[in-house]
């Protein structure tokens, strides 16, 4: 079944306009609570974390508390990870509507958890709570594969490029909205931006009733269920989704997380930290307003090997200094890089998949992308507490060469096999 049939069914229109319109509100909600909690998440860890407490931890040795202050961040991640297959089993059972809904209100009480740990002054209550917040992110990822439930064919690419778009907003508020709301609540530091991510939750579940997507019919014994995992995990075409969703995603998580401890480490102030990242989500999604185009014009694998290429300057503008342009700018190099490379990998996902394969297919792939970026997210805190801002930004070198190159590879292969055929 083509997704434009999918999309006749609801009342005899395609309800694709409608979908991408309120998609990219929520999107635009649930991207300006993770601008607050990328702002702050590392900040309130610090902020709570207690001096001279530290865990023996096996194979590793005794860890100081202080050196797990992103914890909370990295263990939201894994719980993505977890939380990806069983979310897109769910909404394959009870649609899409049901699904966010259920996500955003995972969100609120994660968000309100928050906000008790920081009265309480309790480090693993905060940690806990980065863990619902991971639930709820989970669900609302998929907003960019909901989207292409009802476009045609020709129109898939734009629809989940102008979705992406819906964050801009995150870029122009989020940080703003960090920056104001961090001592509403004092004395708890940072409990108001975490219940201003409680109110975007609470918006965000009005907004998703207006999405009009069918539900799924449900599947009887002796259905075909698409290809085998195994078949899945070899194809060229899936390996470069994932490996451009995995690198480009966790490479991006690695540097926002460690980057405002950089920031105040060098110098700078922890006001300045929102400007920084003001101009990294901005330029995360802004270019939505062309990479659909882009990817029509010169396929997702150069718009994928673009964007790597981005991630490689960035090194050479943090090897310039350490003053607030050379985050600023690194940063925003970043976040093009991190459109390119995701908005290319989740293109390339959508015209892989056929429709009996998709809750397999996307529940796979962001348990993948989310455990390589929840593993990024811890190493970048612990890198940057005992080795310093330099060892951070030089590191992504090799993984982002290492995925350039294996993407060449694959993508050669492709190529040869549809000569083939």
């Amino acid at each position: 079944m083509s997704s434009q049939t999918g999309a006749e069914t609801v009342q005899g229109q395609d309800p694709t306009k409608r979908n991408v319109l309120m998609l990219c509100i929520a999107l635009a909600l649930s991207n300006t609570g993770t601008v607050v909690v990328m702002t702050v998440t590392a900040l309130s860890g610090v902020y709570l974390a207690r001096e001279g407490v530290s865990y023996a931890i096996p194979f590793i040795g005794v860890v100081p508390e202080k050196a797990l202050s992103t914890l909370a961040l990295s263990l939201q991640f894994v719980a993505t990870m977890a939380s990806a297959p069983p979310a897109a089993l769910f909404m394959v059972r009870y649609g899409r509507k049901v699904g966010f809904t259920l996500g955003q209100i995972i969100g609120a009480f994660g968000a309100a958890l928050a906000v008790f740990a920081l009265y309480d002054q309790n480090f693993w209550t905060f940690v806990a709570a980065g863990g619902l917040l991971g639930i709820h992110n989970a669900f609302w990822q998929q907003y960019r594969f909901a989207v292409a439930d009802t476009a045609s064919d020709s129109f898939r690419a734009k629809a989940v490029s102008y979705v992406m778009l819906g964050p801009i907003a995150a870029g122009v508020f989020g940080p703003g909205l960090a920056q104001i709301s961090m001592n509403v609540l004092a004395p708890a530091l940072f409990a108001g931006a975490y219940a201003s991510i409680f109110v975007l939750n609470i918006i965000a579940i009005g907004v998703l009733q207006f999405i009009r997507i069918p539900v799924p019919p449900r599947r009887k014994k002796g259905d075909d269920t698409g290809r085998t995992t195994k078949e899945l995990l070899t194809h060229p075409q899936f390996l470069v989704a994932v490996l451009a969703g995995m690198v480009g995603y966790s490479t991006m998580s690695f540097l926002m997380t460690a980057t405002p401890l950089a920031m105040v480490a060098c110098g700078l102030a922890s006001t300045d930290v929102p400007v920084v990242i003001f101009g990294h989500v901005i330029a995360m999604f802004a270019p939505s307003l062309f990479t659909g185009s882009l990817i029509q014009r010169f396929g997702a694998h150069r718009i994928i090997l673009t964007g790597a290429l981005l991630y490689i300057f960035s090194i050479g503008v943090n090897a310039m200094g350490v003053e607030i342009e050379q985050f600023f700018i690194s940063l925003v190099l970043v976040g093009v890089g991190w459109n390119f490379m995701f908005v290319g990998a989740t293109t390339v996902l959508t015209d892989f998949t056929s429709p009996q394969e998709k809750a397999k297919v996307q529940g796979l792939n962001d348990f993948l992308v989310f455990g390589s970026v929840a593993v990024a997210s811890l190493l970048a805190g612990a890198l940057q507490q005992i080795f310093g801002w330099t060892t951070v930004f030089i590191s992504i070198a090799g993984p982002v060469t290492v995925a350039a190159l294996c993407i060449m590879i694959l993508q050669g292969r492709i190529r040869r096999a549809v000569a083939a055929e």
